[in-house]
């Protein structure tokens, strides 16, 4: 059954602002169920005198629209960062660990030191105050911005990888598990930007393995 639609709005961010913090960063992310390229983490602090914003979460919404509003979460934006956690991280810290790791970078990398933070349900090993709601990016502002942010932002670079690595798709399904992708994988092998321990690929490698032995 699929998720009613939602309108994002200020609560999460109110409630910190009562407590007096008005530097409120908005964090999701996009590609953490990818099997190949990065995860891609965003960070937003929006202004607190905004009213209603045309800001959804990013998946909701068609890829031109995307761009638009994108853009003009980096207009309005007090500020933002965008980092990446790339296969190899991945690998190394397994998918929750790389995507904290790339959410913490770019919350470094703001240009103005957050006092709270909402994320999409993203427990992160900080001394900052958060709220972690399920389906954040549909019910706050802050984290609506910042998954239009980080899915803009891993699609361009889904595309541009589709040239450096062609045959597999990247453009069209940007890493995710779809038939094309599959069927790529076991007639072209892993790439560099495959996530060796994700299952598919993992199955794939060790078969492979085996045939060599």
């Amino acid at each position: 059954m699929s998720q009613p639609s939602v309108t994002p709005d200020w609560s999460y961010e109110r409630a910190h602002w009562r407590r007096g913090y008005f530097r409120v960063a908005g964090v999701d992310e996009a590609g953490r169920g990818a099997w190949a390229g990065p995860v891609t983490v965003a960070a937003v602090i929006l202004p607190n005198h905004l009213g209603d914003l045309p800001f959804r979460d990013s998946k909701q919404l068609r890829p031109a629209v995307r761009e638009v509003l994108a853009a003009e979460v980096r207009r309005v934006a007090l500020a933002y960062a965008v980092e990446h956690a790339w296969p190899d991280e991945i690998d190394r810290l397994n998918i929750l660990g790389a995507t904290h790791a790339a959410a913490l970078r770019a919350i470094a990398r703001l240009g103005i030191s957050p006092q709270a933070l909402v994320t999409d349900y993203l427990r992160l090993p900080t001394g900052l105050p958060y709220s972690a709601p399920a389906r954040a990016d549909a019910l706050s502002y802050s984290v609506a911005a910042a998954s239009l942010l980080a899915k803009t932002k891993r699609d361009a670079l889904m595309v541009q990888l589709d040239a450096d690595y062609p045959g597999y798709g990247f453009a069209a399904h940007k890493g995710y598990g779809a038939p094309q992708h599959r069927s790529a994988l076991a007639q072209l092998g892993v790439s560099a930007i495959h996530r060796r321990t994700f299952a598919p690929v993992a199955r794939l490698l060790e078969a492979r393995l085996l045939e060599e032995s």
